[in-house]
């Protein structure tokens, strides 16, 4: 049997949940009457605080996973974006070469004319 939670850490994750829009019915439902039980002053049961870490630990696992998943497609357009602006600042070099060079040949025929 797990040893019994703190009561000053379940209010701090109380409190730090509630900073969240919670888009599941049951952990809002178990934040609820966790969140009224504390401000109560009642006792809290190891089934009850068991049972809200639980719904906390799934709801956020899935949280993380979706961000994670995020972060990574994120990532990856970045890399292209800058795999992109390396191939182009090459390509930009390579068009700014050849202006100067025509360039060139176009200033040794006027100075031609010039003669």
């Amino acid at each position: 049997m797990p040893a019994p939670v703190d009561v000053a850490f379940v209010r701090a994750l109380v409190v730090e949940v509630d900073r969240f829009h919670l888009r599941d019915r049951g952990l809002r439902r178990s934040q609820s009457a966790l969140k009224a039980k504390l401000e109560s002053g009642a006792a809290l049961s190891d089934e009850e605080t068991a049972a809200y870490l639980s719904a906390v630990r799934l709801y956020f696992s899935g949280f993380a996973r979706e961000a994670q998943a995020h972060l990574r497609d994120i990532e990856r357009r970045l890399a292209k974006v800058s795999q992109l602006q390396f191939n182009l600042t090459a390509e930009r070099g390579v068009a700014a070469r050849r202006v100067e060079i025509a360039q060139g040949v176009l200033s040794k025929l006027a100075e031609l004319r010039d003669e």
